[in-house]
């Protein structure tokens, strides 16, 4: 099984058992990597710097197939 979240505004991967969650980064406010701030709230980044901390996931399937191909791509990467 796989869950697709973007809500929580970091980039990560984990599973749990037979539970494979993948979230996505953020389109706006983002968070730092889990477990790497002394504290929640967005991150303090320079504005030319910010378009390499927001992005997109593209999920790509092919039905009756179980795989997902999951894309994570960083605004400033074009």
């Amino acid at each position: 099984m796989t869950v697709l979240n973007g809500h929580i505004h970091q980039l990560m991967q984990k599973v749990e058992g037979n539970v494979t969650f993948h979230t996505a980064r953020s389109t706006a406010f983002p968070q730092p990597a889990p477990g790497t701030a002394p504290s929640p709230g967005p991150m303090k980044v320079e504005s030319d710097q910010l378009r390499k901390f927001l992005g997109v996931a593209r999920v790509d399937f092919k039905r009756g197939s179980e795989k997902l191909a999951i894309t994570d791509t960083a605004l400033n990467a074009g």
